[in-house]
């Protein structure tokens, strides 16, 4: 029968890494599991481990351990006495293979493995990839749907000599129904970045958003720190604490706080356990003026920002003169600046209003860019 073109590409690749960009329904992961359960098959009793791993355990059970199990029990090989549900692991044919969720932290950075298989590869940190791929003494396979224009596998997999890239569409899985295509092609009538993305299995482009931001794993030699920015908390909203550091025209943001429910006493035992000086600025929001002052009896050096007439589009100015620089594992951060957009109006026409969402570590970042670095440069604004 006839197989997805992932699973040949997969099958003939032979270099160390392996990665399968492509929209959905495309038949990547399946043909992942298929490639390596047919390695296991190929090597009984070598003692082989194979760890597939995904950011959040409950991901990782309702989508690659599902279609696992089901594979096996296509190919009437499943047993239970073979997996231990407890540890998440399964004795296939000798050789073991491991699922695991980054949050288990511990597992990240045991023992080695001969096969990393990371699924939905661009929900985890570089750095997190990186412990992972230290750790590999074979094959690592990442597949991905390409719904970020900019993300470390483009800038420090991708172009690496020791890896292999293919992409796939739905168009390449023979064994999709003619109701499931339709619903696919719809796409192209919807929503033109999904259908590039899920579509066409392209790199997203969003006309409406309004950052690019790059990656990074430690900080480079020669940067300044600026300041803390800080945006307060509500009932339903975190608080957000970003430290923001300048070299030249780049700005390089680290996530410190994302957190709901955070009185200011429990915010002062945050700044505490991080190290926080009485000489170190942090600007925050100045509607929260009895916040500031609690926080600056305390010891402090809390400030209000100075916001002044259309503060938030000059903030969003001063941003983008800099190049941003997100930390890799600041994954909130990286959340808020990929879905922080533009409003439309009803004809689809970009208004230069941001939408009032996806901007509490944003706004603290602004706070930050208003009060410290708003001279630097010449004021203009670009949309």
């Amino acid at each position: 029968m006839k197989q997805p073109k992932s699973y040949y590409d997969l099958k003939s690749n032979r270099k160390r890494i392996a990665c399968l960009q492509g929209g959905t329904r495309s038949g990547k992961t399946w043909s992942s599991l298929q490639v390596l359960i047919e390695i296991c098959y190929n090597n009984v009793n070598s003692g082989l481990i194979i760890t597939v791993v995904r950011r959040t355990f409950p991901s990782l059970r309702g989508s690659v351990l599902r279609d696992f199990i089901e594979i096996l029990q296509k190919e009437g090989v499943y047993s239970e006495a073979y997996h231990n549900k407890t540890e998440s692991t399964y004795d296939l044919f000798g050789n073991t293979w491991e699922f695991i969720a980054v949050e288990q932290e511990s597992r990240i950075r045991g023992r080695k493995r001969d096969i990393l298989y990371c699924n939905e590869a661009n929900e985890l940190s570089f750095d997190m990839f990186t412990q992972l791929l230290l750790r590999t003494t074979w094959k690592c396979v990442l597949d991905f749907n390409p719904s970020m224009e900019y993300h470390w596998l483009y800038d420090h997999v991708i172009p690496r000599e020791d890896c292999a890239f293919f992409q796939s569409t739905y168009k390449d899985n023979p064994h999709l129904s003619e109701e499931t295509v339709q619903e696919i092609e719809r796409l192209k009538e919807t929503d033109d970045n999904y259908w590039r993305i899920y579509g066409l299995g392209e790199r997203g482009v969003s006309k409406t958003t309004i950052f690019q931001t790059h990656q990074y794993v430690n900080l480079p030699e020669n940067v300044d720190f600026v300041a803390y920015g800080l945006d307060f908390g509500f009932a339903s909203d975190p608080a957000a604490l970003v430290a923001v550091y300048a070299r030249g025209d780049e700005l390089y943001i680290e996530q410190k706080l994302y957190s709901g429910g955070l009185t200011n006493q429990d915010l002062a035992r945050e700044f505490e356990k991080l190290g926080i000086t009485r000489h170190q600025e942090i600007i925050a929001d100045s509607a929260e003026p009895k916040s500031i002052t609690e926080l600056h009896r305390m010891s402090y050096n809390v400030k209000p920002a100075k916001k002044g007439a259309d503060s938030i589009r000059n903030g969003i100015d001063i941003m983008r003169r800099h190049k941003l620089h997100i930390k890799d594992d600041s994954l909130d951060v990286q959340k808020e600046f990929r879905n922080y957009q533009w409003m439309t109006d009803k004809d689809g026409r970009t208004l230069p209003t941001p939408k009032d969402a996806w901007n509490h570590s944003i706004d603290a970042i602004r706070y930050v860019c208003l009060n410290k670095l708003a001279h630097r440069n010449r004021s203009y604004y670009i949309r």
